[in-house]
């Protein structure tokens, strides 16, 4: 219960704008019914900076709920993390823009990251990112522990985009929307 409380303060802190006033009645919710433990705050990144290099994560593929950690990333080409809000239409935008020039960038690898219910996230690129749907480098995970935003970094707001190498080290990282040449440009690095 406490766990859930502070990751809905956390989301809530960077929340898509078209989720703001949700994202404050939820901030005071969780507010009211516990503060974060000492654990949980060390948990965080000491940082406001992302990762230099992809850290150990668990995360769940959410069609089959089998776990996915660092060991299971491709081993050759960008590692392309996108922290989302099913509901938030930045995302909604940026994975749309993605799917549409996925002949651009199709040499990436894709994981989509979200903490939201599953039930959210299960249509969410049938929806807003048809052409990504079925794609070998591209994967919808659950992220049911707060790994990202305990282990990456806690970003600004959604979508959340960070670009690595296969190397494992950091290239680019951006929160919010981005033109979708500059996308393409940054993937494609």
């Amino acid at each position: 219960m406490l766990g859930a409380a502070v990751s809905a303060l956390c989301l809530s802190s960077f929340s898509c704008d078209n989720q703001a006033s949700s994202a404050q009645q939820g901030q005071s919710a969780a507010t009211s019914q516990a503060q974060p433990t000492a654990a949980a705050v060390q948990r965080q990144p000491q940082t406001a900076e992302p990762a230099n290099v992809i850290p150990e994560f668990t995360f769940f593929i959410l069609k089959s709920g089998i776990r996915f950690t660092k060991a299971d990333l491709a081993k050759t080409g960008n590692q392309v993390f996108i922290l989302f809000d099913p509901t938030c239409s930045h995302c909604q935008h940026e994975a749309k823009s993605i799917g549409e020039n996925f002949d651009k960038v199709k040499d990436a690898n894709f994981y989509f990251v979200s903490m939201n219910d599953p039930a959210l996230m299960s249509t969410f690129l049938e929806t807003h990112a048809k052409p990504l749907v079925g794609q070998k480098n591209v994967e919808l995970l659950y992220d049911r522990n707060a790994d990202f935003i305990n282990k990456f970094h806690i970003p600004s707001q959604y979508p959340a985009t960070y670009v690595y190498g296969s190397d494992g080290q950091l290239k680019d990282y951006w929160n919010g929307e981005r033109d979708v040449d500059k996308i393409i440009a940054s993937i494609r690095k």
